[in-house]
């Protein structure tokens, strides 16, 4: 018997007690002053404006604001100390947070407050993020075109009262596990910039010292060979169906047959570059029109040539900013050092390697990330279901 099982034994043989939210604690919604613009300040003695945009990625708490309003503004809005948790009741609805600092909160926030005396703050953190209450809420949330989540499904929601002995005991468990995945995702951060690293300095050529060429002298072209077939004319299949930035669909039938190297044509992340423009492909596909496909005469000058175009800047051969598009003109335009092979293979190597430890999501960092994420869930859920009292 875990320590976990006996303090439950002792404390609450026969079950915890389940009661609504609303019952125990006090929510609000939050409230915007307008028109906004009238009450922002720039003084430091303004009071922090709480957004959604002030969150910071992984992060349990809200410690700093962008902006501030002023205490007449504050007077129109919802004034929260530390310690207060808030939600959101749009969008990426649901998801708490606790603020570290005190502040006013804009009308996309829900509010809970009140509850110190019988849940312990990161207890209730970790009760809200659970599987159980995210989905019962998605569940809940209005449809439409965005749901909403409102102040009446929170305040409906019931939550198990464990002592709160019980809750600091699952508390240190599951902080164990985020800090462990925290650190993981302070390793893959390193090596993702140990990779750009090495990868910028393999690729880094002076004109004098290699050929350089177009895309068109070292490749063949095949987008006559594309072929876009909207999602309603698609039939699901086993067969990867290839857009600008990836998979798109899978369908039941293919185009093309081998080893390709897909580049972006059009889409906003030819300049934003969040994603990879550039991306091998193999085996049996269907690509549409907005990737242009090349083909390649060996592995090692198509991987190479995917590392270089994904380290430098293709804004001189995008048209358009609003719809950025990369036509095959100025594709066929683009320069590329070619040393020889066998530099090009040893260069190939250990970028390959570089490149699996921090993207591949089957044996490197990412897998290790994705596996410790799974096993916190399976244990978050697990030591926060109770049984409840009769």
């Amino acid at each position: 018997m875990n320590k976990i099982e006996k303090l439950i034994q002792e404390y609450c043989p026969d079950g915890v007690e389940y009661k609504e939210i609303g019952e125990i604690m006090s929510i609000s919604r939050g409230a915007s002053p307008r028109p906004i613009n009238k009450y922002l300040t720039n003084s430091t003695d303004g009071i922090p404006w709480i957004k959604i945009g002030d969150v910071k990625i992984n992060h349990r708490y809200i410690t700093s604001t962008e902006q501030r309003i002023t205490e007449e503004g504050a007077k129109k809005s919802r004034f929260l100390k530390k310690g207060a948790f808030v939600l959101s009741n749009s969008m990426s609805f649901g998801r708490p947070y606790i603020l570290a600092i005190d502040g006013c909160i804009h009308d996309g926030w829900i509010s809970i407050q009140d509850f110190e005396n019988i849940l312990l703050s990161s207890f209730l953190y970790y009760l809200l993020g659970s599987n159980s209450i995210q989905n019962y809420w998605k569940q809940k949330a209005s449809s439409g075109t965005v749901q909403n989540l409102n102040s009446d499904i929170v305040r409906a929601t019931l939550i198990p009262l464990p002592p709160l002995s019980v809750q600091q005991e699952i508390i240190s468990i599951l902080d164990k596990f985020t800090q462990l995945e925290k650190e993981l995702n302070a390793e893959h951060e390193a090596r993702c910039k140990q990779y750009e690293f090495y990868r910028d300095q393999l690729l880094d050529f002076e004109e004098k010292d290699v050929d350089w060429k177009t895309l068109e002298e070292i490749s063949l072209n095949l987008d006559s060979r594309r072929k876009p077939v909207k999602g309603s004319s698609r039939v699901s299949g086993i067969y990867p169906y290839y857009g600008a930035s990836g998979i798109v669909d899978y369908v039941n039938d293919y185009i093309f047959d081998g080893d390709y190297l897909l580049i972006s044509e059009d889409g906003a992340n030819l300049l934003a570059r969040k994603t990879p423009i550039t991306f091998s492909i193999t085996g049996k596909t269907w690509v549409n029109n907005h990737a242009h496909v090349l083909e390649f005469s060996n592995y090692a000058t198509r991987r190479f040539v995917e590392f270089y175009l994904n380290s430098i800047d293709l804004s001189i051969y995008i048209s358009g900013a609003a719809q950025p598009k990369l036509n095959q003109e100025n594709l066929n335009k683009i320069l590329i050092p070619i040393p020889p092979l066998s530099e090009q293979e040893r260069i190939v190597s250990i970028l390959d390697k570089f490149d699996a430890l921090v993207n591949d999501t089957k044996i490197g960092i990412p897998a290790e990330i994705e596996a410790r994420r799974k096993q916190y869930e399976y244990y978050r859920n697990k030591l926060l279901t109770f049984g409840e009292y009769a």
